[in-house]
């Protein structure tokens, strides 16, 4: 768990930020074993309270949170990375990097970011429980939901939420400088295979 020891690193009201973390934490675990719960962030007003946390105001505790917290939002879920698309996240993620005033520790977690926005996209397979009952419909009511959340009544609009690396690639040239650098750094180093093998 990212904590705000750091005296420097909390504001004046450092009750609500340790909070924030503890929610932030909270809501990771919850996006991991729950992936259903996702579809949230296909919203734009909860992206954006996502996106508000990366303000330069809050502590650079709270800003690397955020973005694990975003990047489990976005996990397996291209219609979550279209909503954080228009909401400007990509912009918001490259301003921060770009501000002088971020932490290095900051800095590092935004790169990361950035190379997991830059991988190829697909999306999360229902998986059904191992037992001997048919699927649960509560799956069922959960993909409905999620499909009628991004407008798409009948499910098969889902291949058109997905993009290209280099579709990605583009988005994010529009914001920062030798992108091009990072997607061969990623396919070399594969930072992330164990991950999207899950």
């Amino acid at each position: 768990m990212v904590s705000c020891d750091d005296a420097d690193s909390l504001r004046s009201d450092g009750q609500n930020d340790l909070l924030i973390l503890s929610s932030l934490s909270n809501l990771q675990g919850l996006l991991l074993l729950h992936p259903p719960s996702r579809t949230i962030f296909g919203r734009e007003n909860k992206m954006n309270l996502l996106l508000d946390l990366l303000d330069p105001f809050n502590c650079p505790a709270i800003q690397s949170a955020a973005l694990l917290v975003l990047v489990t939002a976005l996990l397996a879920t291209p219609q979550n990375t279209r909503i954080f698309e228009q909401m400007d996240g990509l912009l918001t993620v490259t301003t921060l990097f770009k501000d002088e005033d971020t932490t290095q520790q900051v800095k590092v977690k935004l790169l990361e970011f950035l190379y997991f926005y830059l991988m190829p996209e697909a999306p999360v397979q229902p998986v059904s429980a191992p037992n001997t009952r048919s699927p649960s419909k509560l799956v069922g009511v959960f993909e409905r939901r999620s499909s009628t959340v991004h407008g798409d009544e009948g499910g098969g609009n889902m291949k058109k939420s997905i993009r290209t690396q280099q579709e990605k690639q583009y988005e994010l040239s529009r914001y920062l400088n030798n992108v091009e650098g990072l997607v061969q750094d990623l396919q070399e180093s594969a930072p992330f295979t164990s991950v999207a093998a899950r």
